[in-house]
């Protein structure tokens, strides 16, 4: 948030506005900082605005109105007679302080200066480089919509007030840090959400102290969330309208960034990172369908493979059913470090893939299939077995919805593997128990992090794991505190 500073009061004399603005703006020292020094019915003005924020052809109209206007027409009362009758616009506003009117025109409004008039009139005509609303990559559907959030807050929030046509649906617009002023908006359904949930959310963005959110939203999540060597996410992110619409009428506070096609729904539990709006885009039976897959997917990224290796290690664990898992061609290099060395791997591989350009994408893939596939096998870097195992768990971790969670997944599972191989099957029970109860312990913006299974809600336990029908789905989360508890 920003320091306290010292009012700058608009002064009636032009030219010491002028003076003052051309300092803190940078006037003749940046380019796209324009000062425009006119005169209309006998007054001088100036507007200072930003290049490339300013729609012309609306600047254009209202200059070209404002030349018609006779000297006798601005004697009395000139601030509102501007205000209300020779400036046709609809986003007008007047401050009397200098730095408030260098923080508007630094975000894309345009400031109007007159002589002898103690305010500043700021003009909302701007306009964002923008590119149109596109399916997100991470949350593709099926059937569904296929727009997405973009950059520009204001393009955010009219296409959430697209789905929630509520009267009480309230966006409350707020900035933040000291230099960047980065438009931040807090939105929830006044006649559902929380009071005390909306209030913390607010108190825990105004503790912000920064110079700048360099990378927005995930700046901002690290600022309100905390525990910053804790892997998993406590808010969810989501580039989806519909589901960020669908959060709102259950309680949840969301809060959109300037400069970041995703928003934060807060708060999140374990189980909201494993939805997916492909589920509840088919039928019921075949959205729990899809769910139980998901969570079996999602078990099997952070647990078959720490439990293979404890199997290779200690075959006496297995029953004799299941005694043929241990009969494996293990390779010349011991199996922990074949486990560790194609985790790595794969995370190089990803990284790759990332920095690589799209033409050369399948050049990378080939020589990933080559290099893993073949060449790691017939050399005896890796077994075959480790590579299917290792495939299973990587499936999963990219089945999981949510980026972050199967980043934080992996990082488990590599605890896991490092804990059974230094202390066998005590040391993968230790570390099971360790991460239900580092989850138990924490919580999302005073929600249990594990409800509701830890404390245990029998109604909403059964819709995290089955994907029930629409018109049985009655009632919000209970652990939300909803001022409107029926749907």
């Amino acid at each position: 948030m920003e320091k306290s500073r010292n009012k700058q009061f608009v002064s009636r004399n032009i030219q010491d506005n002028i003076a003052y603005l051309q300092q803190r703006l940078g006037v003749g020292k940046s380019f796209d900082v324009i000062q425009l020094d006119v005169e209309y019915a006998g007054r001088a003005m100036s507007f200072f605005m930003i290049d490339g924020f300013v729609k012309d052809d609306i600047l254009h109209y209202l200059m070209r109105r404002l030349s018609f206007l006779e000297k006798e027409e601005l004697q009395i009362h000139p601030l509102e007679q501007l205000l209300k009758t020779y400036i046709p616009y609809v986003e007008l506003s007047k401050t009397n302080d200098l730095e408030e009117a260098v923080s508007a025109v630094l975000a894309g409004p345009t400031a109007l200066v007159v002589d002898g008039v103690d305010y500043i009139i700021l003009i909302d005509a701007r306009t964002y480089p923008v590119r149109g609303p596109q399916e997100p990559d991470n949350e593709r559907v099926v059937r569904g919509a296929r727009d997405g959030f973009v950059e520009t807050l204001v393009f955010n929030t009219a296409l959430i007030r697209r789905r929630v046509r509520d009267p009480s649906l309230r966006m409350e617009y707020l900035q933040v840090a000291r230099r960047s002023r980065t438009d931040i908006c807090i939105c929830y359904i006044e006649e559902i959400a929380d009071p005390e949930l909306v209030e913390r959310v607010k108190q825990s963005i105004a503790k912000i102290d920064t110079d700048g959110l360099v990378m927005a939203e995930k700046t901002v999540e690290e600022f309100i969330s905390g525990r910053h060597w804790n892997p998993y996410p406590v808010v969810r992110y989501t580039e989806r309208p519909d589901t960020a619409a669908a959060h709102l009428y259950e309680g949840h506070v969301l809060v959109i960034v300037d400069g970041s096609p995703s928003v934060l729904i807060t708060p999140a539990t374990f189980w909201h990172h494993l939805q997916h709006a492909e589920e509840y885009r088919n039928k019921p039976i075949v959205g729990a369908y899809l769910r139980l897959v998901r969570f079996l997917a999602v078990w099997a990224s952070i647990f078959l493979l720490p439990l293979w290796y404890l199997m290779m290690t200690e075959p006496q664990l297995l029953p004799s059913s299941l005694s043929f898992l241990a009969k494996a061609k293990l390779g010349d290099i011991p199996l922990f470090a074949q486990i560790i060395m194609i985790e790595i791997g794969l995370d190089m591989l990803r990284m790759a893939a990332i920095h690589t350009p799209s033409s050369l994408a399948t050049a990378l893939g080939l020589v990933a299939a080559l290099m893993i596939g073949g060449i790691a096998v017939e050399v005896g870097l890796f077994s075959n077995e480790v590579i299917l195992y290792f495939s299973i768990a990587a499936i999963g971790s990219f089945a999981t919805p949510s980026y972050e969670m199967g980043l934080a997944n992996r990082l488990v599972r590599i605890g896991l593997l490092v804990l059974s191989g230094v202390l066998d099957l005590y040391g993968y029970v230790v570390g099971i128990a360790m991460w239900i109860i580092g989850l138990a312990r924490m919580n999302s913006f005073g929600v249990p992090y594990l409800w509701p299974f830890i404390p245990f809600s029998y109604r909403a336990m059964r819709d995290v794991l089955i994907r029930s029908p629409m018109p049985l789905k009655n009632r919000r989360p209970t652990v939300l505190h909803p001022r409107d508890p029926d749907r």
